[in-house]
């Protein structure tokens, strides 16, 4: 009995020795997934041979004091040395299974073990968009945290202060990871930015999602009455002058198109009173009329038969066969020429009558 108690206080003193000789830090280590964890075993004593890293019981690394750090299977932990006892374990993209114990074994000397946990971080959001409410009026806001490990912690703040009164309620997801939501009620007073913060231990700085409360209030006081005076007058300032100008608008179109009717009515009577000169030129001779032959010639010959068989050739001026408004005197005057020389050419057909040997004169005009 006296045996074995004397071997368990040894037993512990040397324990306490090998602690005293051996430190591993930090103890607990918390990283996100993907991060590098990093941990470093010291000895204060230079007799060591080998230093073995264990995860969950599982080795990952081997140092020899001598040779330094062997091969690895892993790829994604390796070592650097600080000192000449003292090393560092890295451990690259950590993901949740690693969390569990880290320990570093001197071999000969001891063996000191650590806590490595791993969080993941997911996203936030408010449900909805940005409000707009009337003063006094109550706003509801919803804050949804999905893809965190572990549990999410979720708080509110509104213009960068905490509110006073709101829920969460949170729970594990299939996938293992934590789902939170979080409800705000407020009574809108002022304008305010409404966030919702989500966080884990691991993460430096949460994550938050914002949304802006716009409140409405009535327009009671005199400044408020005197500015909205001032928009509704030049509201209908506007107003009038759109209006004057789409008057102007019709009265132009109005007048354009009246201008166009005159033109046609002119343009209709002008051709009414061509057509009654012209038809106050039908049932009278024209001498300079000829059917065969081109027309443009400024004059047109005419061969006469006279008694006893006598040819004479004539010459009559060109008489155009429309005659416009403008030229109506002159037609007329044309036609006083042609009765005068129709009287003419009687009073010579009656000459020539009276004897075989007086010769027929026609007048050219």
């Amino acid at each position: 009995m006296i045996f074995s108690a004397l071997m368990l206080l040894l037993s512990s003193r040397l324990e306490a020795a090998a602690a005293a000789q051996l430190t591993l830090v930090p103890e607990a280590l918390t990283v996100l997934r993907g991060d590098e964890a990093q941990l470093t075993c010291s000895a204060s004593s230079p007799g060591w041979t080998v230093m073995v890293w264990l995860l969950n019981g599982q080795v990952l690394l081997t140092i020899s004091n001598q040779s330094g750090v062997l091969p690895s299977v892993d790829p994604s932990v390796s070592a650097k040395r600080l000192s000449e006892d003292s090393w560092t374990f890295i451990l690259r993209n950590t993901t949740r299974l690693h969390q569990g114990r880290v320990t570093c074994d001197l071999q000969g000397i001891g063996r000191k073990t650590a806590q490595l946990f791993v969080q993941e971080k997911g996203g936030v959001e408010i449900l909805g968009e940005d409000r707009l409410v009337f003063s006094g009026q109550p706003a509801l806001f919803q804050c949804q945290a999905a893809g965190w490990f572990p549990r999410p912690h979720l708080s509110w703040q509104v213009n960068s202060r905490e509110p006073g009164d709101y829920n969460v309620s949170a729970g594990p997801a299939d996938d293992g990871d934590f789902t939170a939501s979080s409800s705000l009620r407020l009574t809108a007073a002022t304008s305010s930015r409404v966030d919702c913060l989500a966080s884990v231990s691991a993460l430096a700085q949460p994550l938050r999602a914002s949304v802006k409360l716009t409140v409405v209030t009535e327009v009671l006081q005199e400044g408020c009455s005197v500015a909205l005076a001032v928009v509704a007058s030049l509201f209908a300032l506007l107003l009038l002058l759109l209006i004057c100008i789409g008057a102007l608008f019709c009265y132009r179109r109005r007048r354009q198109a009246k201008l166009r009717s005159e033109d046609a009515t002119r343009s209709s009577q002008s051709g009414g009173r061509t057509g009654s000169v012209a038809g106050a030129t039908e049932g009278n001779v024209n001498p300079g009329f000829s059917g065969e032959g081109p027309t443009d010639e400024p004059n047109s010959r005419h061969i006469l038969t006279g008694p006893g068989g006598r040819m004479d050739v004539s010459t009559f001026p060109k008489v155009p066969d429309v005659v416009s408004s403008s030229s109506l005197s002159l037609h007329a005057r044309h036609q006083d020429q042609d009765q005068d020389q129709d009287q003419d050419q009687d009073q010579d057909q009656d000459q020539s009558e009276e004897g075989s040997k007086n010769v027929r004169r026609i007048t050219t005009v």
